[in-house]
């Protein structure tokens, strides 16, 4: 059976991008059971809950939640256990000085499938306050309000 090659989205975190002004992202690896695999080329998975955190040296994924695989038996997993991710040394150490600043965070922003392993985008955030949420907004709206004026404009 040959190898997949490309990116299979599993799961996006949409609210993240809303709630966080993302500084900088990160590709890991994750350490999953066979079921969790499984129910993840089932594409089942939310990372809405989702946090990243360092401990002892080591990257941990929290609060993910993947379903019991359906075809699972007895030894199914846990759907909201602590995951481990993986990243290089140097990558962790840079990450323990810039999340040690006031107001960052790691967040999981997607799980995809590259070449048939498992991989989670991580990103280095910022909280947004109430006031910078409506300010997007507002450019959103009005970059669609201009896009639509020109489109209309050139017919």
């Amino acid at each position: 059976m040959p190898k997949e090659r490309g990116q299979k989205v599993v799961a996006t975190n949409r609210r993240a991008r809303h709630d966080y002004l993302i500084e900088d992202t990160y590709e890991a690896g994750i350490v999953l059971t066979g079921t969790e695999v499984k129910s993840l080329r089932e594409g089942r998975a939310s990372l809405v809950d989702g946090y990243a955190f360092i401990d002892n040296g080591e990257m941990w994924l929290d609060a993910v939640h993947i379903p019991e695989y359906t075809e699972g038996t007895w030894n199914n997993h846990a759907p909201r256990r602590k995951r481990k991710l993986l990243l290089h040394k140097q990558e962790i150490r840079k990450l323990i000085g810039r999340t040690v600043e006031k107001g960052l965070t790691l967040v999981p922003l997607k799980m995809y499938f590259k070449s048939g392993k498992v991989k989670m985008a991580v990103g280095l955030a910022r909280g947004k306050k109430s006031h910078d949420k409506r300010e997007t907004m507002k450019k959103r709206e009005t970059d669609r309000e201009t896009r639509a004026a020109v489109k209309e404009r050139q017919r």
